[in-house]
This record gives structure tokens, C-alpha cells and sequence, in this order.
């Protein structure tokens, strides 16, 4: 079973630790806290333990987590969506405010990447991660090292990056299987059946745009845009709302590309990336302060269509995000 007082312990060693522990084995199964709603010393919940290869990371359930850190946007509001929010003992490096629906008073560790000591501080069993570089000694610890200490790491899925393991291209199936892992490891398989089949439903009715046209979706950057590739969240949601890539060649989900390029390609529209370090203002004053960007159609009619960063990644928000490119489009088609 964990054991909080070693967890306190090992609070100023941990950084050391983990360089020690690099390329040992598997990290060691989740101490035996009690899962769901069961009291202590009861049958562990049916179902466990089980085993789940995640970003090439070995993890093992003997029971549905009870002490959950979040780190970025997408694991906080799955999470949430899922009605786990009693099973969450702090967040942190959010993208941006969580939707108003799934809304709760849940401790936040850092608005940034959190240091190992206070995430350790809360004695999780659990840590959810949005990418692969949020486990590392500088930041929340590295999976291995947390492994040794009793607690099972996660990343979401949509952003592992070794090869065998990256979804190329990402799609709506790799985002709903990935609600129903995270179910099966909270044993909230049902929630998240329920998750899965409304957003579906929402899916299935969302009209994409009629007309053939290209976006480029700007993320970040001025020198050298950071755009949305073919094989991440950007593609897979303009390409659901009726729009064409012109980044769609590029083999990444995000990736720099050249403005010369993207001149060349002349999209029709543009999709800002809002985020409170990167405003919608902002980008298109670099936009319209390029000598050849400022030129094109879409700069200079204004074609922007405007997705917030916490719903830009693959997550429960995908569908909403589609959903917003579609109406922002008719919108854009209004005289």
C-alpha cells in the first residue's frame, strides 16, 4: 500500500532519484488503495488488476485510483467530464478556463509545470499528464521514479511520440477509445460509455462546410509559424468541419513552416489559436504586419476562425471544437 509518510520522505531526494533510476525496469504496480465508492479491506473493484501499455510505458491498476493529480488541460477536463472530480487532489499547467458545465473547486498545484515536491506534497496515486514532457525531473518526476514510489503515471494517449505508439493520423476512434481506458482505470466504465455516445451523437450531427475551402491553422510564432500538421487534432477537426489542410502534408500534428510556404499555398482561411501568452490580437497583428501574409485574401477579409487553447488538443473537446469551426464558418458565409 502507499505509504504517505515515505512519499514525505523522499520529497528533497527525488530529483537525485530520479537520474539514479533511468533505464531501469517497468515502474511497480499502484499500491493497493481502495477503489470507487468501496470501503477499506472490501473486494477490489471487479475487474482489476490490469495492465495498460501507455506511450510505450508499462502500468499497472490494482485498483481504481483515489488521489489524482491533472496536468494540462485535457486530462483535468476528462477527468471532470467523466464526474471524477471527488477523485482529484490537484491540477495544474491548465491551457485555459475549464468549460462552465464540468466547473469545480479543485486545488491547483501551479499555473505552470508543477516541481515534483509539491505534486508529491498532495500524496497522489495517480498522475494524468497532457503530454509525454510533463513527467521529467524538472517538472512532476519522471515515470519511472514515480513508479518506484507506488504512483501510476499517465499520458493522454493522442500525444505519445514513439513511433508504434503515435497516433499518424489521429482520429475520432483513437479519442473515444482513450475516454474508455481512462473509465476502465477509474472503474467508470459506464460514464464513460455514456461520454463516448453522446459525443458520437454530436458528431454525427455536425454539417460540415459545403464549400471546398483550405485553412491554415496558426498555433504560434512570428519569425516562423508554428501550424497545425496532417496527423494531429488540427487536421482531424478541419478536416471534420469540411476544410482542407494546407499544412496536411507535413507528418506531424504541429509543426514550423515557412510563411513563404504558406503564402504559396494561399488559404482561404485562417484559424487562430487563442491562449492568454498567445492572443487572437496578437496574431493578427503579426499576420498583418507581414510584407507578404498581410497581402493574402484571407488577411486582408479578415477570414479567421478562432479556437481556444485548451480546445485545441485532442481531448473531450474535440467535437465541441468541430462543432465551433462549423458555426464560425456559416457565420464567415453571412453577407
Amino acid at each position: 500500500m502507499r505509504n504517505p509518510a515515505k512519499l514525505r520522505s523522499v520529497l528533497p531526494l527525488l530529483a537525485a532519484a530520479s537520474l539514479v533510476l533511468a533505464g531501469c525496469g517497468s515502474p511497480a504496480p499502484a499500491g493497493s488503495v481502495p477503489g470507487g465508492s468501496a470501503a477499506a479491506g472490501s473486494a477490489p473493484a471487479s475487474g482489476f488488476p490490469f495492465t495498460v501499455d501507455n506511450c510505450g510505458t508499462k502500468v499497472t491498476f490494482t485498483a481504481p485510483p483515489e488521489r489524482a493529480v491533472t496536468i494540462k488541460s485535457t486530462s483535468t477536463e476528462l477527468l471532470l467530464a467523466l464526474g471524477l472530480g471527488a477523485r482529484m487532489v490537484g491540477t495544474a499547467f491548465a491551457d485555459g478556463p475549464v468549460p462552465e458545465q464540468w466547473q469545480q473547486d479543485i486545488p491547483v498545484i501551479s499555473e505552470q509545470l508543477p516541481a515534483q515536491e509539491p505534486v508529491l506534497a498532495l500524496e497522489p496515486d495517480f498522475i494524468y499528464a497532457g503530454w509525454e514532457s510533463n513527467f521529467s525531473a524538472d517538472g512532476a518526476g519522471e515515470r519511472e521514479a514515480l513508479g518506484k514510489l507506488g504512483i501510476n503515471t499517465y499520458v493522454s494517449p493522442a500525444a505519445c511520440q514513439q513511433p508504434g505508439y503515435r497516433p499518424a493520423p489521429l482520429t475520432f476512434e483513437n479519442i473515444f477509445a482513450s475516454i474508455r481506458e481512462m473509465g476502465r482505470i477509474f472503474d467508470a466504465d459506464a460514464a464513460a460509455a455514456q461520454l463516448v455516445n453522446e459525443q458520437r451523437e454530436q458528431l454525427d450531427a455536425i454539417e460540415p462546410h459545403g464549400k471546398e475551402l483550405s485553412a491554415l491553422w496558426y498555433s504560434s510564432g512570428s519569425d516562423t509559424p508554428f501550424v497545425g500538421g496532417g496527423s494531429g487534432a488540427p487536421q482531424l477537426v478541419m478536416e471534420a468541419a469540411g476544410l482542407t489542410n494546407v499544412a496536411a502534408d507535413v507528418d506531424q500534428a504541429w509543426s514550423p513552416l515557412s510563411w513563404e510556404v504558406v503564402a504559396e499555398r494561399n488559404p482561404d482561411v485562417i484559424v487562430l489559436v487563442d491562449s492568454s501568452w498567445g492572443s487572437t490580437e496578437k496574431k493578427i497583428g503579426v499576420l498583418e504586419a507581414h510584407p507578404v501574409i498581410s497581402q493574402l485574401d484571407a488577411v486582408k477579409e479578415g477570414r479567421y476562425l478562432v479556437v481556444p487553447f485548451a480546445a485545441s488538443e485532442a481531448g473531450v473537446r474535440s467535437v465541441e471544437t468541430v462543432q465551433s469551426l462549423a458555426d464560425q464558418l456559416a457565420e464567415l458565409d453571412q453577407p
